[in-house]
């Protein structure tokens, strides 16, 4: 029998094919946009990006730049609901928003020892 892992106790850490770039007080993340290499020679057109941007706003920032893979989940909720106090609702929030970053491939998660 499969013994269930809570979300809180896992790790998250980026997956390799993601890169990062600051534009102002924002991140923005950038993936591959197709899979394999010969996909983008002969399916990309010219003059467009071989690369997907997508631009994260301020709470999406934040937990990007708290995953770093060596803090739980639960380590980031509890710092970011200390730096947006003012949020309602905020732990299913982050939590909700990590599942999403996961099913993108952004991130993956790792079982802590």
């Amino acid at each position: 029998m499969k013994e269930k892992t809570n979300l809180l106790d896992v790790i998250p850490f980026r997956s390799a094919h993601i890169t990062t770039e600051k534009e102002g007080d924002c991140i923005v993340i950038a993936f591959p946009r197709f899979k394999y290499a010969w996909m983008r020679r002969f399916l990309l057109p010219k003059g467009m990006s071989a690369d997907i941007h997508v631009k994260l706003e301020k709470h999406g920032t934040a937990i990007w730049e708290l995953i770093d893979g060596k803090r739980t989940v639960r380590e980031i909720i509890e710092k970011l609901v200390a730096h947006f106090p003012e949020e309602v609702n905020y732990e299913s929030r982050i939590i909700t928003y990590m599942y999403q970053l996961q099913k993108d491939h952004f991130i993956q998660f790792a079982v802590g020892c």
